[in-house]
């Protein structure tokens, strides 16, 4: 599994409005230039976050986006199941994938549903708020 670009800056830009907003619209444009984003690239990621409610977004002046709910609240696996679809460490465990014929018999499928267990549990485990203000690696 490797998550992509769209996985990676959906929480950057998830973080940086936490971290921005104080329930305020946070402008994309001071988004993408704080994180170093094309603001073009951010306009094919934020209809997803908007489209799921994670966040809500008006137009015109004063407009912006900020969060629907409190950083606590958003799992880092939600958003990277939202931006990647699955985390799955292989196609017979991927949600959209047909399961394979050697089901039955394999013997590496206990060790790839444990690492799938694994990684979901991890990002589950993680919110937005972590990410804001704490060293999350000191559990590891």
């Amino acid at each position: 599994m490797m998550i992509s670009t769209r996985g990676r800056y959906a929480l950057r830009v998830m973080v940086d409005i936490a971290e921005h907003s104080n329930g305020n619209y946070i402008a994309m444009k001071d988004v993408a230039a704080r994180q170093e984003i094309s603001l073009k690239y951010l306009e094919r990621i934020l209809p997803l976050l908007v489209k799921e409610k994670m966040i809500e977004g008006v137009h015109g002046k004063g407009g912006g986006y900020r969060l629907t709910r409190d950083p606590k609240d958003y799992r880092v696996g939600d958003i990277l199941r939202l931006t990647e679809g699955d985390l799955a460490p292989v196609s017979c465990l991927d949600c959209r994938g047909e399961n394979c014929d050697r089901r039955e018999q394999c013997r590496t499928l206990p060790m790839w549903q444990k690492i799938d267990k694994i990684v979901n549990d991890y990002f589950d485990s993680v919110t937005i708020e972590d990410l804001m203000y704490k060293d999350i690696t000191a559990g590891i």
